[in-house]
């Protein structure tokens, strides 16, 4: 079965320099029948102004994956990373014992538009580690490119959990599938355009869990459709 999560019924929060949307609770949104999704614990779709961020705050225990989709977001934590995260980047932070990290936007006229993503981990007390990729949208053009793992196979981060974090393009009429193992779900997170999974419509910003099925077939019903697949236990 798959269940939609439209994107107008997630909770907001508008701070001004930040614009969020929230797949599940977070922050001051709470909402008991939206706490996460298997091992996935947020989804937040963030619209950052110009020269504005989060400025330097911790983690413990979690694994956080950024995937920015406009702008430039800039990166600085206490294990010594400094980076500048683009379109097509994917990065991965593993808190583990505890890290502080900081996330700006590194531009000042220009904002920047990312999915932060919050996977429960694994083991806990690990030793924190940071990791950073490019994912060409090439190998990503009418396919399903592999770029988060447990065991970092097929070139992918390498994460503190039994999932495996698909992205994907797709134009219009454009089609890829993905099989599901027995005992496997899955959630879906268009990041734009709109998509259509096993006959069911999903519009830029729509979620949808997945139980019980075997294959997903994917087309793209908008000229360049944006999406993520998490295959989780």
């Amino acid at each position: 079965m798959i269940h939609i999560r439209k994107s107008a019924d997630r909770g907001e929060a508008d701070h001004g320099w930040l614009k969020a949307k929230h797949s599940f609770s977070f922050a001051d949104y709470y909402d008991p029948d939206h706490m996460g999704y298997r091992v996935l614990r947020v989804i937040n779709e963030d619209r950052v102004a110009a020269a504005n961020g989060f400025g330097t705050h911790p983690h413990r225990d979690m694994e956080i994956v950024t995937y920015v989709l406009e702008g430039a977001l800039e990166h600085k934590d206490s294990m010594g990373n400094g980076s500048v995260i683009r379109p097509g980047d994917v990065q991965y932070m593993s808190a583990g014992t505890g890290v502080l990290h900081s996330e700006y936007n590194h531009s000042e006229k220009d904002g920047v538009h990312l999915l932060q993503i919050w996977i429960l981990p694994d083991e806990k007390g690990a030793k924190p580690r940071y990791a950073q990729k490019n994912f060409v949208d090439a190998d990503k053009r009418g396919k399903m490119k592999l770029v988060v793992s447990k065991t970092g196979e097929s070139d992918s981060i390498a994460v503190r959990q039994d999932v495996k974090l698909y992205a994907s393009l797709l134009g219009e009429g454009e089609k890829s599938a993905l099989a599901l193992a027995p005992g496997r779900h899955a959630w879906i997170q268009v990041a734009r355009g709109s998509i259509e999974v096993n006959g069911t419509r999903l519009e830029q910003g729509d979620g949808a869990a997945v139980d019980g099925e075997s294959n997903l077939s994917f087309s793209g019903n908008s000229a360049d459709a944006e999406f993520l697949v998490f295959d989780l236990p």
